[in-house]
């Protein structure tokens, strides 16, 4: 029998949830939900949310590749609340019958500022292949429900208004590909919930030099030391100027603790920077670094991201896990990752944030979340 506190805790938590989904805006038709940058360990300053109402159509026939409804001035039939699933009532749709094949269509302008730079269109996940036109052209494609991707759309852009267009298929009833807890069946059932097929996180725009970061991986250890290696794309540009440098401005409190600088050597460059009596992550006490990369040619700066880390171990000692040097209980909580009104995309970032409270206030130090994707 559980004890009363147990009870009452579980109340309280039940009405904590209700009152939660009950407060919850309701989004308008001009409204960008999910407005925050998406990936917030590699920001870049000039960047476009590109959520909100797009054009959208069923492709039960499976016919628009071969009537080429990329490229013709088709007008798909009905609209979507990216990045909502058409599943979801999030999305205006709420359909949850099969429709293995979806298309996406909305304009956008780049801005003026961005003259110059290369122009990167990001997808936060579409689920499960997708092909990416960009005023027609096909600008790329990606396998993955669960994984970003980002294309390089300069050489398509055109002066004034531009137009994306996305074909998404999802086989609702393939078991072979990773599906998580999507359930193949027309309604959940158990342990299996809802579908998500098509857009299900942010669709970005951001600017970057000719030569840009295309990723840095950071390994800090806890003697303060940090290494950092770059991963450059077209290093090359302007290669008359010499190779571009990759540069590393640790800061704390907005003040910059440490730095480092590597020559670019082809695609890659890797600095090692050390900071002075490091401050030690844990879950109780979640001490960060802010690090602001940049990749100069002289003095130009042709690109900058922003990102954050913390300093911290992790290791095993039999059946124990030592974080820091000290062996650690971890309690911890399965999160499903899912939302009544809109499945695998959480509804706003208070969502996933209550979601962590709740957890803490529960006695948990940490989770394990299902097919979130976050």
């Amino acid at each position: 029998m559980q004890s009363c506190p147990t009870i009452l805790r579980q109340i309280c938590c039940t009405e904590a949830l209700v009152c939660f989904w009950l407060c919850l805006p309701l989004l308008h038709a001009d409204d960008i939900p999910r407005p925050e940058y998406p990936q917030p360990q590699f920001q870049r300053e000039q960047w476009m949310n590109l959520n909100g109402r797009w054009e959208f159509a069923f492709d039960d026939g499976n016919r628009g590749l071969e009537e080429n409804w990329a490229a013709t001035a088709r007008k798909f039939d009905r609209s979507i609340t990216v990045p909502f699933c058409f599943e979801s009532t999030l999305s205006g749709i709420g359909d949850t019958s099969f429709h293995p094949w979806v298309w996406y269509r909305r304009a956008f302008t780049v801005p003026d500022a961005w003259k110059g730079r290369r122009v990167l269109l990001n997808f936060g996940a579409v689920d499960y292949q997708a092909m990416i036109w960009v005023n027609g052209q096909l600008a790329g494609s990606h396998t993955g429900g669960n994984t970003p991707f980002r294309l390089d759309i300069t050489p398509l852009l055109k002066p004034g208004a531009n137009s994306v267009t996305v074909r998404a298929e999802d086989p609702p009833t393939d078991r072979y590909i990773p599906r998580g807890k999507q359930y193949w069946e027309p309604k959940s059932r158990g342990i299996f919930y809802t579908r998500t097929t098509g857009i299900w996180q942010t669709v970005w725009l951001e600017a970057a030099g000719a030569s840009y970061l295309a990723a840095v991986r950071i390994t800090p250890a806890n003697d303060g030391t940090v290494r950092f290696e770059a991963r450059l794309a077209q290093p090359g540009q302007n290669s008359s100027s010499g190779a571009p440098e990759f540069h590393a401005i640790v800061q704390r409190s907005n003040r910059a603790v440490a730095s480092a600088m590597a020559a670019a050597e082809g695609p890659r460059a890797t600095a090692l920077a050390v900071v002075p009596d490091p401050k030690l992550w844990s879950p109780g006490d979640p001490q960060l670094y802010d690090v602001i990369f940049e990749l100069r040619r002289g003095a130009a700066v042709l690109d900058r991201v922003s990102s954050y880390f913390g300093f911290r171990s992790v290791s095993t000692q039999g059946d124990r896990v030592i974080l820091n040097g000290r062996p650690t209980i971890l309690k911890m909580v399965l999160d499903q990752g899912y939302w009544p009104q809109s499945t695998l995309t959480p509804p706003s970032d208070e969502a996933i944030r209550f979601d962590i409270r709740l957890t803490k206030e529960m006695g948990f130090n940490g989770g394990v979340s299902v097919d979130c994707g976050q």
